[in-house]
């Protein structure tokens, strides 16, 4: 008998199971071979969720019972359709169902069954709980830490203390559609307070409130690391807490305010060369009980290119004079983030009055700045956070490798995790 004739009697022997056996062999085979080609058959986007692992967010959804009394659209088609909105520059509803809509056929890698209605997306934004994308943001920020901890960079600075900034970025509301984010009188606004890590200048923490909210009274909250060293401006001086940062073992520098009142207990030598002015032990008249918990340190620093001097006060007596002004000068970086957090995703405009909405795409927007973050601390290449969102939004559905497009290098594992 011949191999056609032996393969013709094995179909007609039970053909519905060979059929069957074919199939799901054809199947593995296929998988197998998507699996193998890395990303070619994958958009960008898809590769993006990869970092964010389904088990994980469901998890965070029954935590924060996201999906309580809802029926059709989940919580992780809310948060495709918010990430398209910040990676893809959607601005308004319609744009980013619109835009889902267009790429029906390529919605299903994403774990999306179809595009959601405008009053669809409208009613989770403003209902489902903001809290559920800070877990995720939390979750994402672990990544990021694992990336930074892998990567050789050449530090700043020779010590060992964890380096963070303290800020805040004043968002501008209208006050007659915002009516909860009393700022002024006739003006509306909220506060995005961030802790800025220097180790890769990933944001750890974050606080929104309203623009009445004191920046010290956020502070006051926050827990840091004993032996850290926190950087911060003018806003956040207080003596009290500085004396309680002091107990906690936490460092800080700071500028001097130009009217304080103190005195000078110790002066302490100075560079012979150099830009260092003054570098002295104080302690505030304001103090009630003078005691060694209670004396600062105040260095001057001369600015050549301003022709001016500027002032810092710190509790750490063991750093260099040049150190601490360098280390103040260091805050800067929390100025860039919040600039390229206001100029790539959608932070100034938004698409709900509520304050869950708004809530709700900020938090999407910083998920979306660690994603940028993580693909920086990846790549090969020195991409810019603008030029890598700007590439990033004309390609999300294009089926390409977003390893070897973007210069990225590939994880040791098959995912992204």
């Amino acid at each position: 008998m011949t191999k056609r004739r032996r393969l013709n009697f094995i179909f007609l022997r039970d053909p519905q199971e060979t059929v069957s056996k074919l199939i799901w062999s054809a199947v593995a085979a296929w998988d197998t071979f998507i699996r193998n080609s890395h990303g070619v058959f994958k958009s960008p986007l898809s590769q993006l969720l990869q970092l964010f692992p389904r088990m994980e967010f469901e998890q965070a959804v029954r935590d924060h019972r996201a999906e309580y009394h809802a029926r059709g659209f989940t919580s992780w088609g809310q948060f495709v359709a918010m990430l398209f909105c910040q990676l893809g520059r959607a601005h308004t509803l319609r744009e980013i169902c619109g835009g889902l809509a267009s790429c029906e056929g390529k919605l299903k890698h994403l774990g999306v069954p179809d595009a959601p209605k405008k009053s669809t997306l409208a009613y989770a934004n403003e209902h489902r709980p903001w809290g559920l994308y800070e877990t995720v943001f939390q979750q994402l920020l672990g990544k990021c830490h694992a990336a930074v901890a892998g990567r050789e960079q050449k530090k700043k600075f020779r010590f060992k203390n964890k380096l963070t900034s303290l800020d805040l970025s004043v968002i501008d509301l209208s006050l007659s559609l915002f009516n909860w984010a009393h700022f002024r009188r006739t003006k509306g606004a909220i506060k995005l307070h961030l802790l800025l890590d220097h180790d890769g200048y990933l944001p750890s923490f974050a606080v929104i409130t309203t623009g009445k909210t004191s920046d010290i009274k956020v502070a006051r909250k926050m827990r840091f690391d004993p032996g850290g060293v926190l950087i911060m401006d003018r806003g956040y001086i207080d003596y009290e807490w500085f004396v309680q940062l002091t107990q906690q073992a936490v460092y800080f520098v700071t500028r001097l305010k130009d009217k304080a009142s103190f005195e000078v207990v110790q002066e302490r030598p100075i560079p012979a060369k150099g830009n260092i002015l003054k570098d002295q032990i104080i302690f505030f008249h304001s103090q009630a009980e003078p005691s060694e918990e209670y004396f600062f340190r105040l260095v001057e620093v001369w600015l050549e290119e301003k022709k001016e001097s500027v002032v810092f006060r710190t509790n750490n007596l063991e750093f260099g004079a040049t150190t601490i002004a360098a280390i103040y000068k260091d805050r800067w970086q929390v100025e860039l983030f919040f600039k390229a957090l206001k100029q790539n995703p959608k932070i100034k405009t938004f698409l709900g009055t509520s304050a869950n909405a708004v809530k709700t795409q900020i938090w999407t927007a910083l998920i979306a700045m660690l994603i940028l973050r993580y693909l920086q601390l990846r790549s090969t290449f020195a991409w810019s956070l603008s030029n890598l969102i700007a590439l990033l939004r004309h390609q999300l559905f294009v089926y390409r490798d977003l390893f070897t497009w973007r210069a990225i290098r590939r994880p040791a594992s098959t995912g992204w995790s």
